[in-house]
């Protein structure tokens, strides 16, 4: 079968309004729109925000990217497809609040493509990927609960066994393997994901992106007032850094898209505005930066 294109950019670009929208009602401000082409094929949409009461950095990406042949990072797992044309397309956004408080959050749901060029390639080979998982920097456990069981509401259109399958594959994707520890608290990952045809693979996929604004915007309300100083402001620095070491060395769609000639711009946009490293730090024994560490290791929130 040969994938609809149109369909899904229809998909991906009324998601990323409305989350735009949702996040927009709560900062009270507009996010900037920056509209870019790519010189090798396709081009998006980017809607950021820097400086805000409320988000202190944060963008919520589309985009839609073509290429003649699959970079390394996606032929490198299947071989099969290397020398077909393809596309890749989705949304993808990074939140950093201003508040130590709320969480950072990341979520993003795409599609790739590889079109068939010859008689014996009869069918287009796609799959979806995506996911969204959670960031504290303080530990509220009801922030946790609250996320992961959202996201298995997102998940049950697809049947009971993936919520259990896809939090297991977030748990091991956002982990630090050099620092032995998770990035934050999960959620769900999935990647090439094809299982059960075209029809039910993006419904699964637009679930996902159609539970988003419910699984964030209620922490943030419940989180944005909270006082915070100088020591939370700094702690909050400090994890960050680990956020950006994961992304830099790990994350599968930064380095698709640097390898596929994306745009800087917009593939690090998902960095926070101010990081910091320490060497050998630790919290004080009982400290609330203590108990962060208690909420890391995997567990079954939901």
């Amino acid at each position: 079968m040969n994938v609809d294109t149109a369909l899904m950019r229809s998909y991906f670009t009324g998601l990323q309004a409305r989350i735009v929208q949702g996040l927009e009602e709560l900062e009270g401000q507009p996010f900037r729109t920056d509209v870019w082409e790519r010189a090798e094929g396709g081009g998006g949409i980017s809607r950021l925000i820097e400086g805000g009461q409320m988000f202190e950095r944060g963008g919520v990406l589309f985009s839609h990217v073509t290429g003649a042949t699959l970079p390394p990072s996606a032929s490198a797992h299947r071989p099969e497809l290397a020398g077909r044309p393809w596309e890749a397309m989705g949304v993808s956004l990074v939140i950093h609040p201003r508040n130590p408080h709320v969480p950072t959050v990341h979520m993003n749901v795409r599609a790739f493509i590889a079109k068939s060029v010859h008689a014996s390639d009869a069918d287009d080979v796609f799959w979806f990927g995506g996911g969204m998982d959670l960031t504290p920097y303080y530990p509220h456990e009801e922030d946790a609960v609250h996320f992961h069981r959202t996201c298995k509401a997102s998940l049950e259109t697809g049947g009971p066994d993936l919520y259990p399958r896809f939090k297991k594959w977030c748990d091991e994707y956002f982990y630090l393997k050099h620092r032995k520890e998770a990035r934050g608290v999960g959620g769900v990952f999935f990647d090439d994901f094809s299982e059960g045809g075209f029809e039910h693979a993006f419904a699964v996929t637009r679930s996902v992106g159609d539970h988003f604004l419910d699984a964030y915007v209620p922490i943030v309300q419940r989180r944005v007032a909270l006082p915070y100083g100088e020591r939370e402001r700094d702690f909050q620095a400090y994890r960050r850094g680990r956020y950006v070491e994961f992304n830099l060395v790990f994350d599968r769609g930064t380095l698709f898209g640097l390898q596929s000639g994306g745009r800087t711009e917009s593939i690090l946009m998902s960095m926070p505005p101010i990081a910091q490293w320490r060497y050998d730090w630790h919290p004080e024994p009982g400290s609330p930066e203590a108990r962060l560490y208690e909420l890391l290791p995997a567990r079954d929130w939901a």
